[in-house]
Formats: structure tokens, sequence, C-alpha cells
């Protein structure tokens, strides 16, 4: 008898055939018609977003490059579907080569390498808006796990059953481990916990759902920094 435990990860399936149980396998869990309606969703929302926060973002980015030296724009690595690495866009929220005093890091509370408009941005998320462009260009979605840097990725890997599984969608700007949250330095093994069940459980339904609570998690939640 196969430990099922091991083969049965996202949307596979447990058939009988003729007596014979037969195990269905999925490379991906938003295929056909389904990855059609996530990207059609990702279209409009991103672009009626981009649209409605346009101000918002001309505000910031000149507050940015008044505020410090440096460029407006952040991009860093990051791995996404299948394991592509990608550009993943930030408003800058750190001085110019903070990183390479500190090395890879996580951010942490009361960050010395912040700047006074970054820790404002990082604590209303406001930083994370042009990543809306990386979703026009289909690396991201609005809703999905999280993409993070191939850095860390190497050790998690090998720390966390299944992490790598989330790679089987494109990652997010939100999601459903974050409106739990489960970022910033917090437990692992939950929010990949969190990530498969909206992997198995995927739907646009699902995705407005998420994107709701989001904004009430930007309210009141403590882990972003």
């Amino acid at each position: 008898m196969p430990d099922l435990r091991h083969v049965l990860t996202l949307r596979s399936t447990v058939e009988d055939l003729e007596g014979l149980p037969v195990i269905g396998l999925r490379e991906s869990p938003l295929v056909g018609m389904a990855a059609v309606r996530k990207r059609g969703f990702d279209l409009v929302g991103a672009s009626l977003l981009l649209l409605l926060a346009s101000p918002v973002l001309l505000l910031i980015a000149l507050a940015t490059r008044l505020g410090s030296d440096g460029p407006v724009l952040y991009g860093q690595e990051r791995m996404g579907l299948d394991g592509r690495l990608f550009r993943m866009l930030k408003f800058r929220t750190m001085r110019a080569g903070a990183e390479a005093e500190s090395g890879p890091v996580w951010t942490r509370a009361d960050d010395p390498r912040r700047t006074r408009l970054g820790g404002f941005l990082r604590r209303t998320s406001l930083d994370e808006l042009p990543q809306l462009w990386n979703v026009l260009r289909g690396e991201m979605s609005l809703v999905g796990p999280r993409p993070e840097r191939p850095v860390f990725i190497e050790r998690f890997r090998h720390e966390v059953p299944g992490y790598m599984l989330r790679h089987k969608v494109k990652a997010g700007m939100t999601g459903w481990a974050q409106v739990h949250g489960w970022r910033g330095d917090t437990s692992l093994h939950e929010r990949i916990e969190h990530d498969i069940h909206y992997i198995q459980n995927w739907s646009v339904s699902f995705d407005l759902k998420i994107l709701f609570r989001t904004v009430v998690h930007l309210v009141f939640g403590r882990n972003a920094y």
C-alpha cells in the first residue's frame, strides 16, 4: 500500500478503474479555462487599481525622490511560477546601498536601514503598489503565494516539506497566508500550509475574498515592517 501523502498533492485525485485505484496527477491546478479566468481577473483588476491609485503612486514617487538619495523604484530578484526568476518592483524604502552593508536579510521591526518615509510605506504596504506592473506583465498575480528571494528558497526548500509546491502557481501581491498574518518573520510551516490550501481551493470568488480581507488586514495587521 503506497504512502499517498507523498503523492496526493495540490489537486491530484484517486479514481477506481475496474477495481484498480488510479492516481491522477496535475502539473498545475490552474490549467485550461481556469488559467484564462485567473489571467483575465488579474488584467482587469490590476488595470483598474493602477488607474485608481495613479495619484497615490505619483505622490509616493515624488516623496521618495525628495526624501532621500537613490532611485524611486527598487527591483529585487524573486522566484515565481515553475521556478522562473523575475524582478519584483517596490518603492524604495531603504537607504541607497543598504543591503551592501547587511547582506540579504529579512527586514525587522525598527530596521535602521529604512528611510523615514520607508517605515510608513512598509507599515501600510504602499511600497508594494508597483507590483501591479508585474501583474500586468504576467510575472505575478493579484492573489497567490508571496514570492521569495532565491537565496532564502535554497534554505527553506530543505527545511519545510512541500515548500516548492507553492511555485506551481503565479506568485501574488497578497495571499491566503498573508491575510491570516503569516508574513514577515513568522512560521514558515503555517505559511506553506495556507499557500497549499489556496492552490487546492482556488476560485475567482476565493480571490475576491482574499482581496477584501487584505484591505482589512492592512488596517489591523502588525507583521508589516
